[in-house]
């Protein structure tokens, strides 16, 4: 089930992204892994514009949206690894594509399950980011994400 976040929800989106980023150390991206989540105010923040999937009355992923450059921007997805492969991101995704009929997202080039999952389903590679995703990219590098190939991608719905 996908519904809108809740307050109650804040804290266990923290959870959901701790496990998440676990997985980045198989790939020795450990300061990835490391980062922490954002803070309980900062996902207040996104209340009315985050969902979160429930399974077993368990939040199991959630997805943070923003507008940016005048499209839906994927701020943040994750889905906590003990939920993984059930089609929790896709939802995910098609819940703030039915908001945006244009979503755009920044990922990791070469990561499986970031740019390549997200160009299977139906993601490009956007060569001409917008000044809004320009700026956000460039916050990204001095985060330290550059260590690892970025790209920004774009998904438009008929």
């Amino acid at each position: 089930m996908i519904r809108p976040a809740r307050p109650e929800d804040l804290p266990r989106l923290q959870e959901v992204e701790r496990a998440a980023g676990e997985a980045f150390r198989s790939l020795g991206m450990d300061a990835v892994a490391d980062d922490e989540p954002p803070a309980l105010e900062t996902l207040a923040g996104y209340l009315g514009r985050s969902w979160v999937a429930v399974e077993g009355g368990r939040v199991a992923g959630y997805l943070l949206l923003d507008v940016v450059d005048g499209h839906g921007h994927v701020e943040q997805v994750s889905v906590d690894p003990a939920h993984a492969r059930r089609g929790i991101g896709r939802a995910l995704l098609d819940v703030a594509g039915a908001q945006h009929r244009t979503l755009t997202l920044t990922t990791f080039a070469d990561v499986p399950w970031n740019a390549p999952y997200y160009r299977r389903l139906g993601f490009r590679d956007l060569p001409d980011p917008g000044p809004g995703l320009r700026e956000l990219r460039r916050r990204e590098a001095e985060h330290g994400l550059d260590a690892w190939p970025r790209v920004c991608l774009v998904r438009h719905l008929p």
